[in-house]
């Protein structure tokens, strides 16, 4: 499945802490690509939804299902992306494409994110397989300490599923176990420079503090399933549609499409931020 592969050892490392950190996935000028048509591109910024943390500073997302001949759709469909997904979920089925966000924390303002797990969310949507699924963070600019990069508790995927409740209008872990988690695992933070790529699996329990300095983080984090996995209520129909692999050169030497039939996730529609009467049990702060 392509020329790009991850090694053993990188697979080990998935496999025991939850995550790994491939250096570079992507060059400077495919980075400077992306980033541009995102700065550029209104039909993103006009879809992208406001979610307000604890404290009520925002972070944007623009968040859409079926990847297309865009320049992301080009990033998503690559060689590169989606065989080092079908190397860490090691299933024989094929690799499908669950959604991508664009997140966009704006120097000041942007807000942090609560202790959560991805199955948290998607646990609403009723996906039977935790294991099957997981998600690629891209930097598109430098993500660090100081803007808010990604924080991760080395190893908590092997929690299983922690009860989530809703911390402002975001969903969070109860702070009880992510309490428990900090004093029995590592905690650390996933330092990004442009074009790095971070794989993580769909429990592994991360946040990120607000964006407090002069220099926006912007990033892209695909999610990826297994068609294997069932997802029982996920009206949403690209989580079991195979992706349509584009070789790596693509996303520099191929004519990319506009962005304006994109299906977008609209605030409202969002099962996530739907209550289903348990999460006010969960203490979440």
């Amino acid at each position: 499945m392509g020329s790009f592969s991850l090694n053993a050892s990188q697979i080990a490392d998935y496999n025991r802490d939850g995550y790994i950190v491939v250096k570079s996935l992507f060059s400077t000028e495919e980075i400077e690509k992306l980033y541009h048509t995102a700065l550029e591109n209104s039909i993103m910024q006009k879809n992208a939804m406001d979610l307000n943390d604890q404290s009520g500073k925002k972070t944007k997302l623009s968040l859409w299902f079926t990847p297309g001949d865009d320049v992301f759709g080009y990033l998503i469909r690559s060689e590169r992306m989606v065989n080092s997904v079908w190397q860490l979920l090691q299933e024989e089925s094929q690799v499908c494409h669950f959604h991508t966000k664009l997140m966009q924390k704006e120097p000041k303002v942007g807000g942090a994110w609560e202790w959560h797990q991805d199955y948290g969310y998607w646990y609403k949507n009723q996906f039977i397989f935790p294991d099957q699924l997981m998600s690629v963070m891209i930097a598109l600019t430098p993500a660090n300490k100081e803007n808010g990069c990604l924080q991760v508790i080395k190893g908590s995927h092997k929690m299983g599923r922690v009860n989530h409740g809703f911390a402002g209008e975001q969903v969070g872990a109860d702070m009880e176990m992510v309490n428990h988690a900090l004093k029995t695992m590592d905690l650390v933070y996933c330092e990004l420079e442009p074009g790095d790529a971070l794989f993580f699996h769909s429990n592994l329990m991360h946040r990120s503090e607000a964006n407090l300095s002069d220099h926006p983080r912007w990033s892209l984090i695909s999610c990826y399933n297994s068609q294997s996995n069932i997802a029982y209520a996920e009206t949403s129909t690209s989580w079991r549609v195979p992706v349509s692999i584009v070789p790596d050169h693509a996303l520099l030497e191929w004519n990319a499409q506009s962005f304006e039939n994109a299906d977008f996730l609209k605030k409202e529609d969002d099962p996530a931020l739907k209550s289903t009467g348990w999460e006010n049990e969960v203490k979440t702060n």
